[in-house]
């Protein structure tokens, strides 16, 4: 019998549910159900974006789809900054949840921003970004062509994708800090690691508060070394690892 697993997949920063498309597809070839999510402003809900939308409102809207379509035993998603928000949805309803799972990415402590996670000098610099280029209150999309310079398997067809289908991000969904109450810390999590391996983020967990998180409690790790978005360059071995993923919970 076909075993089926739920996944809930977020983006990061920039980006709107489009840039999971192939690693849906790839998952739900294998009968898998899988919802990608437009956060607000982003993608194709851009034109709901205001001064006013922050991390708050993305976890309503992840947990909005939970709930309006009555998910439960899910596999939670979360690439980038979209961390902060399956953590938060998460923390919110980990009754629905099964397991989370970090795409380079890990839970920031309460407390902590999107924006504080680079140091001061990096969100003194996105400030500015913001005041010059984002009418005060978005930050730009990269410069897509320039990060994907060194890297092969990015052809220029992928990079126009990024550009054509990037937004400014609010804001106020970098400053917001988290708020959590611990609950989502009971669900097992699995990181994907991307940009750094097993050996340097337990490194890094020693001397960043930040990455203290990704070591203590239920982990599990798988390594797939590329760059930060490895959704646009190698969506097939992604889904792959997410499909593994949601075996492991069904063995559970």
């Amino acid at each position: 019998m076909l075993m089926t697993t739920t996944y809930v997949l977020v983006p990061g920063f920039w980006l709107g549910a489009w840039v999971w498309r192939t690693v849906a597809d790839a998952l739900r070839a294998h009968g898998h159900v899988v919802h990608a999510v437009d956060l607000t402003g982003m993608g194709e809900r851009a034109d709901l974006a205001t001064p006013e939308t922050d991390l708050t409102t993305h976890v309503d809207d992840v947990v909005r789809v939970l709930e309006e379509h009555d998910l439960h035993d899910v596999v939670l998603v979360g690439h980038s900054y979209g961390a902060l928000v399956t953590t938060g949805a998460a923390d919110r309803v980990p009754e629905r949840v099964a397991r989370l799972v970090y795409v380079d990415s890990g839970p920031l402590p309460d407390g902590t921003a999107q924006a504080d996670f680079d140091g001061p000098d990096a969100r003194a610099a996105n400030e500015r970004l913001v005041q010059a280029d984002g009418a005060g209150w978005r930050l730009p999309p990269p410069p897509w062509a320039a990060l994907a310079a060194d890297v092969p398997e990015v052809d220029d067809a992928a990079v126009a994708a990024l550009v054509a289908g990037s937004q400014p991000q609010p804001w106020r969904t970098a400053t917001q800090s988290v708020a959590l109450t611990g609950a989502w810390e009971r669900l097992p999590r699995t990181g994907v690691l991307c940009t750094f391996g097993v050996e340097q983020l337990q490194q890094m967990a020693q001397h960043v508060p930040a990455f203290a998180h990704m070591v203590d409690g239920d982990w599990t790790y798988v390594e797939l070394p590329t760059w930060h978005w490895p959704m646009v360059n190698r969506p097939g071995e992604l889904a792959e690892v997410l499909g593994a993923e949601g075996a492991q919970h069904r063995r559970r």
